[in-house]
């Protein structure tokens, strides 16, 4: 999505909103919640699935359970990069570097710390002009969960945050 879609869709919202009465979230607010609500249902989800099914695959030619979640982390630790001014692209971390759900769940916490870190770290008048990576990452870890619902259903769980609150 680009910058201008972005602030067009932001500026759409803020009308639809103020029309109905209700006051808007700034941009960094409502990014940074949403960043960090996608992070923990993932890492829920991560910690929920068994560990002796992280190589689980919905189809052959798909990764397994545990490389989408390594495949996430990598956004993750783009996104704190990009934050903290590095140079850098998007390098796929490789799953076989972390074998198993113990390795794969400390994965998550340590990418979801320091980008959740680096976005907070962020003034909110960096939102009024760049988005980036942040709306990149949230989308693409926010398709990659619908994609793990899918995993859930097709083992017979219910997804952590499908499941009645108690």
């Amino acid at each position: 999505m680009t910058f201008r879609v972005a602030v067009f869709l932001l500026t759409m919202l803020a009308a639809l909103v103020s029309a109905c009465g209700q006051k808007l979230e700034s941009p960094a607010k409502a990014i940074r919640a949403n960043f960090v609500d996608v992070d923990r249902k993932l890492l829920e989800m991560a910690k929920d699935w068994p560990a002796d099914n992280y190589d689980y695959k919905l189809r052959p030619e798909m990764r397994t359970f545990g490389a989408v979640m390594v495949h996430i982390a990598s956004g993750n630790v783009f996104a704190a990069k990009v934050a903290k001014g590095e140079k850098v692209t998007w390098d796929e971390l490789d799953p076989k570097s972390y074998p198993d759900k113990a390795a794969v769940v400390a994965l998550l916490e340590k990418s979801f710390a320091d980008s959740e870190a680096a976005l907070k770290s962020w003034p909110d008048e960096h939102f009024s002009r760049q988005v980036e990576p942040w709306l990149d990452v949230l989308e693409h870890s926010a398709e990659h969960y619908g994609l793990l619902v899918a995993y859930n259903r097709a083992n017979g769980m219910v997804p952590p945050e499908s499941r009645p609150k108690k």
